[in-house]
């Protein structure tokens, strides 16, 4: 044991004797060139390891649906109002001066919407989970959005129908599409969902993007939102543990929130079931992984991220607006790409408060995140990992939130 301890001493008992003689001065330099050194050792390491999403493919740009003959369409073109703003982007990026460059003004255009409502499904291996939640889904969208993008909704709640002043042909959006996203699915996945769109004459509703390569739920959810046509776009999970009869809430929330460019988030919440049957019959191990991880996301993320009582319930809503300044600057395609979203909204561009007479009155930072608590309940089948993915999930965050603070990660695309 002495030995042990005699050890570590013959290299700290000099260390201390050259730290007295040194002057103080000399002291501090090397000190902050110390720390210098760990923080670009850090930054460099963050390059080697944050998440770089990989390219779309040209194939992944394309849908299926349904068609009357029963027969699969040929692969369509899919809209892309990410494509477009990309350009814009990048051109306002060439104009900028030397002295302009960084930061660049966020560009936050966006081609109208087309429909009421865009859901995303993202499905990987879904083929015995994904019927009942279309089954529990489209009754619903039906009855309060509507199939048609330019007639009325038929049997509109109240919760749908409350709004912000828009102009008349925004009053007048109705209708709705689900984008399934096929994570490079292995088993029946886009056969039962193309006989299900076959037999309730959902053609080009129901819209299967399939991508070549797994990118996992996060690059799904993303990919996905980039060719949304909706005034407001929901994901979803896939599994139907949330229920859709409370997307009237989320909305409603959303223009609660709004700022006065028409940006909002809306999140469903599980937060309230805590201590429920629901959550107390789940294993102590998962209850305790759930709360180390909120603790962890609580000291790592931004102040109003850090506020969110439930940041993982895969039942989000965005208004059309909000989109480009949050989905063209992810990078997670993990299990963590949620919060990434939320810490977007959080640092979102101000943008101008305007008075009843249209004047300017101030600016509004940020994108309001509204929580609403619904209805939730287990499903099994899960491809969840409690243990593993947990602590791929925290240090995941860790790498996330280090990559934003330095630099790695920035709102410019060169």
């Amino acid at each position: 044991m002495s030995t042990a301890l005699e050890l570590p001493a013959r290299f700290v008992r000099p260390l201390y004797d050259w730290a007295r003689a040194t002057p103080v001065h000399i002291l501090l330099v090397l000190f902050l060139l110390l720390v210098a050194l760990v923080l670009f050792s850090l930054f460099v390491l963050l390059h080697l390891v944050a998440p770089k999403p990989r390219p779309v493919l040209p194939s992944e740009k394309t849908y299926i649906t349904s068609s009357p003959s029963g027969k699969p369409t040929a692969p369509a073109p899919l809209p892309c109002w990410y494509d477009r703003w990309l350009a814009e982007r990048r051109l306002s990026e060439e104009k900028i001066r030397a002295e302009q460059a960084f930061p660049t003004p966020d560009v936050a255009s966006i081609e109208d919407p087309e429909l009421r409502l865009s859901v995303i499904l993202p499905a990987y291996n879904e083929a015995d989970r994904i019927i009942p939640t279309l089954e529990e889904a489209v009754p619903y969208l039906d009855q309060h959005f509507g199939r048609s993008p330019t007639a009325a909704a038929p049997g509109k709640s109240a919760s749908a129908t409350k709004r912000h002043t828009r102009s008349s042909a925004a009053k007048a959006l109705a209708g709705y599409e689900i984008l399934v996203v096929n994570d490079g699915s292995k088993d029946r996945t886009v056969d039962v969902v193309l006989e299900y769109a076959r037999e309730h004459d959902l053609h080009h509703i129901i819209r299967i993007i399939t991508l070549e390569k797994n990118r996992g739920k996060g690059g799904g959810v993303t990919h996905g939102l980039r060719h949304v046509r909706g005034e407001y776009a929901l994901f979803a999970d896939a599994d139907g543990a949330s229920r859709f009869s409370d997307v009237g809430k989320l909305i409603e929330a959303c223009e609660e929130v709004a700022d006065g460019s028409h940006r909002g988030v809306a999140i469903g919440s599980r937060a309230h079931l805590v201590g429920s049957e629901a959550v107390v019959k789940r294993s102590m191990l998962r209850n305790f992984l759930m709360r180390s991880f909120h603790m962890v996301l609580t000291i790592l993320t931004p102040p109003a991220t850090s506020r969110i009582r439930d940041t993982q319930c895969g039942f989000k809503l965005f208004s059309r607006a909000a989109l480009p300044h949050i989905v063209p600057y992810m990078h997670t395609e993990g299990w963590i790409f949620d919060i990434e979203m939320l810490m977007l909204a959080e640092s979102a561009p101000a943008t101008t408060v305007l008075g009843s007479d249209g004047s300017v009155i101030g600016t509004s930072p940020g994108i309001k995140v509204a929580e609403v608590p619904i209805e939730w309940h287990e499903v099994g089948g899960s491809k969840l990992n409690v243990i593993q993915d947990s602590i791929k999930m925290a240090i995941g965050l860790a790498v996330l939130r280090a990559s934003w603070m330095m630099g790695v990660y920035r709102r410019r695309l060169t």
